[in-house]
């Protein structure tokens, strides 16, 4: 059973002045329209108006026993009954009867899809489309956003597709095409629903939902469409032959299944089998349906519930579409997907709703307090209708729209009741002798007759004198053997059933209305607004709340406020959207606060709540305290769990000094051990420096001191202008323990994320005299994911803004780089660090300007601790020697650019845009250019500058590069190279004179004496070139 509130979600209600007592309502598009009893006319009232007008009324062409409007396209569709045939007729254009106009026309279906047309010119007239079929309907329904419509049969289901035909701007002709037959053998629907491609029906105890879905786009042969499957066919022969075993088998047994659920896939297993049939115009291309079985359920009569089997029957199907925020702007809304449907369906003593999209999922059960005879689901409530009570439940549509709208949902960010919360009734108002229920957007209609006594009551009366006699007749038979039935409960029981009573047939067949009724009404029920109803269910909480501040009842009530303030802002209700908004900001005020007094495990829940109410934080303390205070009571985990989070994440906004202060209070009496990484924030800026100290002393004296307890008051000396007391807690830990104190606590040094990064006082004071342990802390934050390379470049950048070096590299930044690049083990991360060091690097050798500001570390240091930097090759140095006519700070820069292109890891080819910047007109440039060429294999140009700016350096690069694969440009290309330039300056010159020289030892001894003899030249100088030959023969011959 669910809690009942006495809440009042309907605000007033009018009667309808109809002349005749109705037979069946209902309502949709503002409109109610009503059946007399004699089933034969129709009349059409507007609710949006008070007593609400007569809008038109018009004759059937039958009986009507069925009666449904379809929103979109604004027709009626009835089942009707003449001359003991049955028939189904859709009405529409129905309100140009409003007019007076009397002209009628009626034609059947697909009149105007097979190429008629309307002659003369167009008439503004009702028309009555007359809908055929192979066999009487049973039962219909209409999809709420195309309009198409389902007829359930006896053996199937037959979808007719809307069609419009339009004859002016303000004239359309409706149309329909029957389009598909969906074959399910054994089953007899007494209900169906439609919606966007779900398709559900019951039975008396089973319900199954499919999905039609498209696969792929053909046109399908006349064959195709014409002939049914074969199982369907054989089904159906088996079903004309088949007869009882037993004449009796009918009458004496009743056979009961049990209990099954199957959701989603497992839904194929249900034993029952769909298959579709064409039955489209077969010139239109169509899209090949599939079904996809969504969800089965069967149920068992439960004889201890209260119902006999005859009672036990299934109403109230029904598919339920919710369209959320994300689909404002999706094109055309009626054609598109919703974002939820949910299917719901009820039992005389219990309800169940489903939700189908994405996961097949029973979302909530609902225990009737009496019996149910109809239910009907919106996007806010429950409405169920009993004898003598209409009531009002909570739903959780709102709570599965607003996930699958939102997916911070759920998270710190953002929060909603959980779908799995207990459902609760909201209202149960009496009404005398109920008979039918209908709901169309804010109004309800009921319809009343209180009979003297119906034909159903004589009937009961009747069986239940019968079960009288024949439990006497059994009770003296168990008395005659011996047996008495009252010392035996569960033989008690078993004779006090109604099942042991000849089984009755239940009809669906709707009943004619008793002509001896009298006192019938017929109620327009309007709602309260959403706004109105909410601010009364936050007054019944309050009632809970001075009562048991921790109670459930005031959880639970606020929560289904909140709920209906999301479902009402997900209906896009424009006209007070923004007090909505207001309203709901509110709600998520109260269920902080709520959650925040919880030391429960949702508790945390407190944080999101907190977030959406767009509260300041100040505030939030503010009542908190205030709470805390007047229940004399401890700070819950909730507001502590918030607190935390508000000041860790930097999320809020500056304190000022009195609730700054407050804070520093809360967690020395809450939690103590917080208080170091409470005082780090940097909305914690104006609590009183000497209060904070006491706060750490206090901490320090309660345990054993740590190292970042001692930074902390560190920096607050620090803030006091006590060099003396900072000095003597910074000595208390060597610098390495302190870089653990910083990885505990970054906010030590740091404040913000992004653009909005600051150093602290801390960190200024540390850029002056203990840079080294800044960097390497800040390294260490990187390393453990405690803050981003971004973020410390913008920290280095704003910590070095005031001094004279470039803004966008200082030297601390640059060491924090190399430091990094010695540390980190990340590819992406290396890759980056040496890109950002070479630009350095080239950048300040080719402009020499330096501001005299010495790095951390030398280049020896970063060859000797880096695998990125390697050693300096020889020819290297020979080109730049380390007495290089450079001033210091360049010299660095050179060597610790060319030993990273000494090194195994700089991607060359990825620095190329730098280089362009770097002249080659001195040593310096062209070791950098040569160095790249080199890695990039382009020795023989290497070769030509070198011998052509710095000859002496040509034998170590050769000796050097020119191994393995590249041995051959020895000879092929560095002796004669050597060769011409040496004869070009007559032999003068000695540099190339000796490097000709070395150049002949290698060739000499890399090849034979024939292949020696074929590179020499022909001018006459072979006698330079014999020892050589000589040295190369005798090799050749001890080989």
């Amino acid at each position: 059973m669910v809690h009942v509130y006495n809440c009042h979600p309907f605000a007033s209600q009018h009667i309808v002045p109809t002349e005749q007592e109705p037979g069946l309502v209902c309502c949709g598009g503002g409109a109610l329209f009503v059946v007399s009893a004699g089933g034969c006319k129709i009349e059409a009232y507007q609710m949006q108006e008070d007593q609400c007008p007569l809008i038109c009324r018009f004759s059937t062409m039958g009986t009507v026993h069925s009666i449904l409007h379809s929103p979109a396209g604004d027709y009626l569709v009835t089942i009707e009954e003449k001359n003991n045939a049955t028939y189904l007729r859709a009405y529409t254009n129905w309100r140009y009867q409003a007019a007076e106009k009397t002209r009628v026309g009626v034609r059947l279906l697909g009149h105007f899809l097979r190429g008629s047309s309307l002659r003369g010119a167009p008439k503004e007239q009702m028309e009555i489309i007359e809908i055929p079929l192979f066999e009487p309907p049973l039962c219909m329904a209409c999809c709420p956003l195309t309009g198409d419509l389902l007829v359930g049969c006896a053996k199937s289901l037959v979808v007719f597709s809307l069609k419009r035909q339009a004859l002016s701007e303000q004239l359309a002709v409706l149309d329909f095409e029957r389009v598909l037959i969906l074959h399910i053998p054994g089953w007899r629907p007494t209900q169906v629903a439609f919606c966007a491609g779900y398709v559900a029906l019951q039975t008396e105890l089973e319900v199954l939902v499919v999905k039609l879905q498209p696969v792929e786009k053909r046109c399908l042969s006349p064959e195709e469409r014409a002939l049914l499957p074969d199982d369907i066919m054989a089904s159906a022969e088996d079903d004309s032959k088949k007869e009882p075993l037993n004449p009796h088998e009918p009458d004496d047994f009743f056979v009961l299944p049990k209990h099954l659920e199957l959701l989603g896939a497992d839904a194929q297993d249900c034993g029952t089998s769909v298959s579709l049939e064409w039955t489209g115009m077969e010139t239109e291309p169509r899209t090949s349906m599939a079904v996809t079985y969504v969800l089965y359920r069967r149920f068992a009569p439960d004889f201890f519930q209260g119902c006999s089997v005859e009672e036990t029957c299934l109403h109230s199907l029904q598919l339920h579409p919710m369209y959320t925020g994300n689909q404002e702007g999706a094109g055309d809304t009626k054609r598109s997907e919703p974002s939820c449907m949910f299917c719901f369906f009820s039992l005389p003593s219990a309800g169940y709703m489903y939700s189908l999209k994405n996961t097949v999922e029973l979302i909530s059960t609902y225990q009737y307090p009496e019996k149910s005879h109809q239910a009907v689901l919106c996007d806010q409530f429950l409405y169920v209708l009993t004898r003598n009570a209409l009531q009002c439940f909570s739903v959780r549509c709102s709570a599965v729209a607003a996930r699958a709208e939102d997916p911070y949902i759920d998270t710190t960010m953002k929060a909603c009741p959980p779908i799995t919360m207990e459902v609760c009734g909201l209202r149960i108002q009496l009404f005398i002798g109920l008979k039918s229920l209908c709901h169309d957007g804010n109004h309800i209609v009921l319809l009343t007759a209180a009979d003297v006594e119906s034909k159903e009551e004589t009937e009961r009366a009747t069986r239940r004198t019968i079960e009288s006699k024949e439990h006497k007749a059994l009770t003296g038979i168990f008395l005659a053997v011996g047996i008495e039935p009252s010392t035996n409960p569960a033989l008690e029981s078993f004779l006090s059933r109604s099942f042991l009573t000849r089984k009755t047939s239940i009809s669906s067949k709707p009943k004619e209305p008793n002509e001896s009724g009298h006192g019938w009404n017929l109620y327009v029920i309007n709602t309260v607004s959403t706004l109105q109803l909410y601010r009364e269910m936050v007054e019944y909480s309050k009632r809970y709340e001075q009562s048991t501040p921790l109670s459930k009842n005031c959880l639970h009530l606020l929560s289904e406020a909140h709920l209906l303030l999301r479902a009402a802002l997900l209906g896009h209700e424009s006209s007070d959207r923004a007090q909505l908004q207001e309203a709901f900001q509110e709600s998520c005020a109260q269920l902080g606060d709520c959650f925040s007094r919880l030391n429960t495990r949702d508790c945390h829940l407190a944080l999101p709540y907190y977030k959406m109410s767009a509260l300041p934080v100040t505030e939030v303390i503010q009542r908190n305290v205030a709470m805390c205070i007047s229940t004399a009571s401890n700070y819950g985990n909730g507001f502590l769990f918030f607190l935390k989070h508000s000041l860790y994440e930097e999320t809020m906004e500056e304190l000022s000094k009195e609730t700054a202060n407050m804070v520093l209070d809360i967690f020395s009496k809450a939690e103590p051990g917080q208080l170091p990484h409470v005082v780090s924030s940097s909305f914690m800026i104006n609590a009183s420096p000497a209060c904070v100290l006491a706060h750490l002393e206090q901490l320090e004296a309660c345990g054993a001191p740590s190292v970042t307890l001692t930074l902390c008051k560190a920096a607050q000396a620090l803030r006091l202008g006590d060099l003396q007391l900072y000095q003597q807690q910074m000595d208390r830990h060597a610098e390495m323990l302190q870089v653990y104190g910083f990885i505990e606590e970054p906010k030590l040094l740091l404040h913000g994320r992004g653009k909005t990064v600051a150093p602290t006082q801390l960190a200024q004071h540390l850029l002056e005299t203990q840079d080294g342990l800044l960097v390497a802390a800040v390294v260490a934050l990187h390393e453990n994911s405690k803050v981003k390379l971004e973020d410390a470049d913008l920290f280095f950048q704003e910590l070095c803004k005031d001094s004279t070096e470039t803004p966008s590299s200082p030297q601390l930044l640059v060491d924090f780089w190399e430091a990094l690049l010695v540390a980190s083990s990340q590819e992406a991360i290396i890759h980056e660090l040496l890109f950002r060091l070479t630009s350095v690097y080239i950048d300040r050798i080719t402009r020499r300007d330096r501001s005299g500001i010495k790095a951390l570390k030398t280049a020896d240091d970063l060859i000797n601790s880096c695998s990125h930097y390697g050693q300096l090759f020889p020819w290297v140095s020979i080109l730049t020697p380390t007495h290089f006519n450079i001033i210091h700070d360049h010299q660095e820069d050179l060597q610790k650019l060319q030993s990273l292109l000494c090194g195994p890891t700089l991607d060359v080819s990825s620095i190329l845009p730098l280089l362009e910047q770097l002249p080659d007109t001195d040593n310096a440039g062209l070791s950098v250019h040569v160095l790249c060429a080199t890695k990039l294999g382009q020795h023989e140009s290497s070769i030509e500058r070198l011998l052509d700016r710095c000859p002496q350096a040509i034998i170590p690069y050769a000796n050097h590069e020119l191994q393995n694969e590249k041995l051959a440009l020895w000879w092929q290309k560095l002796f004669p190279e050597l060769c011409e330039r040496t004869r070009a300056s007559s032999g003068e010159n000695s540099i190339l004179l000796a490097a000709l020289k070395e150049t002949l030892v290698v060739v000499a001894m890399e090849l034979n004496p024939l292949e020696f003899l074929d590179l020499l030249p022909n001018d006459g100088t072979a006698h330079f070139f014999l020892p050589h030959l000589l040295e190369c023969s005798q090799r050749n011959l001890l080989t």
